[in-house]
């Protein structure tokens, strides 16, 4: 129940020496200050390590073929082989929970030679040979035009889709892109779409420097065939590629004649177990944010809790006084743990209040700065100021519970004799 008496006596209390109330709140309200910085600038640093991984699926990994390192049926070691477009098929059908199987081929490299023309303009940009479902493992937003479709992929188009990077260094600004043409290694294609890599946070430039043709295009054009340079394979999202990959592998095994045991065979990268791996390396540096910004925060209860002491001796007669006159042991207890409580909250929520200020002052310069390399979007949850909340109501009752004992230990009698 609201006791207008009981309110008036707190805020009495604490303003009978302002100086050290305030000292005393200043622990609290730096404690919660670093507790929920730290846990924003660990959220900052995850977000943008993992702003790479956003831009594929991250249940997905890249396979590749590398030398074999055991002879196997008569054949040697150190043995080359390379992938098939039949291999595709063969895993779509035969390996179970896959959403995606997209074979890849690349020409080129990032300023590498000058291998794309387009009228006196030259330069060297990365040219992937690809399927339309890669779309969806690597999102990117079409800007004009379209992206690849099966139906050029079955009449071996020779068109392309070509990134930002590539309109800035092939054309004028303010020219028509859509239905013109770029030469590749001498073969003309036709431009029907350009894009730009979806809320991209690597390396944009190498990312906008790129152009997908048809994969059949690719190898009739280059003259690849029906071989596959390494494959883009994303499982179904319940289920982690990384259970499922050694299935994939021993299929390649057996259909390229390579040693069962030969792990050095098969190259691999699996984007979900780096994944995970750094989701727990960011879930270990939240711990650790708790667990300091808790050691600060509990510096500042100390002081609290040494002041409540200092305060309950300064007014030992005025509780004997009230004792005197029928205040019950849990009035007196409740008064103190009160007093405990409203210094904590206030001066925890002012350090709140002032954290949300430094993030947001943290994102406005975040904002005008554009993108930082592996930082984005300092910030935390409504769950850490509920937390934080909580930590400051228990924190509360612990630093105002030894003083408020003290107090109704004290016989009536002694504490009026205190001079």
């Amino acid at each position: 129940m609201f006791s207008k008496d009981r309110w008036s006596e707190i805020l009495e209390a604490l303003n009978a020496n302002r100086f050290r109330t305030l000292l005393t709140a200043f622990g609290v309200f730096w404690g919660i200050t670093i507790l929920v910085l730290l846990l924003a600038l660990t959220n900052g640093l995850k977000n943008g390590v993992t702003a790479d991984f956003g831009n594929f699926a991250t249940n997905s990994m890249f396979m590749w073929t590398q030398g074999t390192s055991k002879p196997y049926k008569g054949l040697p070691k150190g043995r080359r082989f390379n992938y098939k477009i039949e291999d595709v098929a063969a895993i779509k059908s035969e390996i179970p929970n896959l959403k995606y199987v997209s074979p890849r081929n690349q020409l080129g490299g990032f300023r590498g030679a000058n291998n794309v023309i387009r009228g006196t303009k030259t330069g060297a940009f990365e040219i992937y040979g690809d399927y339309p479902e890669y779309i969806n493992q690597q999102p990117m937003d079409i800007l004009q035009g379209r992206f690849l479709s099966y139906s050029d992929i079955n009449t071996k188009r020779k068109i392309c889709v070509i990134g930002t990077g590539v309109v800035k260094g092939l054309y004028d600004k303010g020219e028509e892109v859509l239905g013109t043409y770029i030469k590749i290694n001498g073969v003309n294609f036709l431009v029907v779409g350009t894009f730009k890599m979806s809320n991209s946070q690597g390396d944009d430039e190498q990312d906008a420097s790129t152009i997908y043709i048809p994969f059949t295009t690719f190898g009739q054009a280059f003259n690849r065939g029906e071989n596959v340079g390494w494959m883009a394979i994303t499982a179904e999202d319940n289920v982690p590629i990384t259970t499922i990959k050694q299935q994939v592998f021993d299929l390649m095994k057996s259909r390229h004649k390579v040693h069962p045991e030969d792990d050095r065979a098969i190259g691999h990268f699996d984007l979900a177990e780096q994944f995970g791996r750094i989701s727990g390396l960011f879930s270990i540096l939240t711990l650790v944010g708790y667990f300091v910004g808790a050691l600060v925060l509990i510096s500042g209860i100390i002081g609290i809790n040494n002041i409540m002491l200092i305060v309950v001796k300064e007014r030992t007669k005025e509780i004997g006084v009230r004792r005197a006159l029928g205040a019950t042991p849990w009035m007196i207890k409740g008064q103190i743990l009160q007093e405990s409580l409203v210094l904590t909250i206030l001066s925890g929520m002012l350090g709140v209040s002032f954290a949300a200020l430094v993030i947001w002052i943290m994102n406005s310069i975040l904002d005008n700065a554009g993108e930082v390399e592996n930082f984005a979007n300092p910030s935390v949850s409504m769950q850490v100021v509920f937390t934080a909340l909580i930590i400051l109501v228990v924190s509360g009752l612990l630093a105002g519970l030894i003083p408020a004992n003290r107090a109704t230990k004290m016989k009536p009698v002694d504490a009026l004799r205190v001079e």
